[in-house]
């Protein structure tokens, strides 16, 4: 179930409550990434002392390893991982389509090698589903087809098609045990976004995905896109851009519409010494911060920030001990949370608008 609670008054930014089988979510929410289960260098309880109310894993690398018998024998993957919240697990696709010389696709589904040893695989879409829902999944992904920017409209059009075929197939052996999201494609050409989301639409899920955005196409035609499918999308449902992003992005994003998002830019980030901060990014490495005894962010109660000076995490990134990389990760995953938070009530007072401009001010 999905209830908007509020809308800003002076933009399409919206404060929303989604309910799933493990809790509810407040959004505009911000999805940690756990593709292999876990995200990155963090625990569960560190995830949740941040803030994080529900997390994304990627069903086509849990599919190969540990598999899906493991899981399920583990009771699921929430009793796998240990993550007592909601999870939203990706179909794979985005990855499967990366494999480029590795994988053959019709209408049937996709042959692909596997990445790790080799071994070749044919997914179809009901396998897909079944795969996330032997997971225990509270939110799955139906398999898609994803292109690359620049794409021709040909290929745009023979991709969104299926796309439309394989959330339909989806729908249709889908038991209701978890919520299923549409995911609109059709690259830079707005007809065939139009066309895309009419027919998910017309075919019903519980939250509709915009896919296929932020692949190298200009920061500007990517808003162009989102802004364009919305007018669209059933606006009782959840809007969730895929793999977005920066801070930046995710806050203009959210004045369009969205309600949730995902990315691996922060842990990313993280992991090699830049952390996102109320002043903008800041590379730990260096040498400003040989004597900086300051926090990463004044204005940040992270663990790391109320702990640690950026001289010492400095000093960690050129020794190569794993605990700045992880103290890094897990501010910039607070950071990120604490933005969330602090755009639901910007909205929640109708002054998401000056939130902004105060946010982008000061984030160089």
């Amino acid at each position: 179930m999905f209830k908007v609670i509020h809308k800003d008054k002076n933009s399409k930014a919206r404060l929303s409550k989604l309910t799933t089988a493990h809790g509810d979510i407040d959004t505009p929410c911000f999805m940690p990434v756990g593709t292999q289960g876990t995200v990155k260098t963090l625990s569960p309880a560190e995830l949740k002392e941040s803030g994080a109310q529900i997390m994304l894993s990627n069903a086509y690398h849990l599919f190969l390893r540990p598999g899906t018998a493991v899981i399920k024998k583990a009771g699921g993957l929430h009793a796998f991982i240990s993550w007592p919240g909601p999870i939203l697990t990706d179909s794979g696709g985005y990855q499967i389509f990366s494999l480029a010389l590795l994988r053959k696709v019709n209408d049937q589904g996709v042959e692909f090698q596997s990445h790790i040893d080799g071994l070749k695989h044919f997914l179809t879409p009901e396998d897909v589903i079944q795969i996330q829902k032997g997971f225990g999944s509270d939110i799955i992904m139906p398999l898609d087809v994803c292109v690359h920017y620049p794409c021709s409209k040909d290929h745009a059009t023979v991709a969104m098609e299926r796309t439309i075929d394989w959330g339909r197939r989806s729908k249709e052996i889908h038991n209701n045990q978890a919520l299923l999201f549409g995911i609109v494609q059709g690259a830079t050409y707005e007809d065939l976004r139009q066309s895309c989301s009419e027919q998910l639409t017309e075919i019903g899920f519980d939250g509709y995905a915009i896919g296929g955005v932020s692949v190298g196409e200009p920061k500007n035609l990517s808003y162009n896109i989102v802004n364009f499918v919305l007018d669209f999308l059933p606006q009782v449902k959840p809007h969730y851009l895929m793999g977005v992003g920066v801070p930046e992005d995710i806050i203009n994003a959210v004045e369009l519409g969205i309600d949730m998002f995902d990315c691996v830019v922060p842990t990313r980030y993280g992991r090699n010494g830049t952390a996102f901060t109320s002043e903008g990014k800041l590379t730990i490495r260096n040498s400003p911060y040989i004597e900086d005894f300051s926090p990463l962010d004044k204005k940040c109660s992270c663990y790391a920030c109320k702990n640690f000076s950026r001289s010492y995490l400095r000093h960690l990134f050129n020794t190569d001990e794993m605990l700045g990389l992880r103290l890094v990760s897990l501010h910039n995953i607070h950071f990120y949370l604490e933005l969330m938070h602090n755009i639901r009530e910007a909205i929640r007072q109708d002054r998401f608008i000056e939130f902004k401009k105060e946010f982008l001010s000061s984030y160089k």
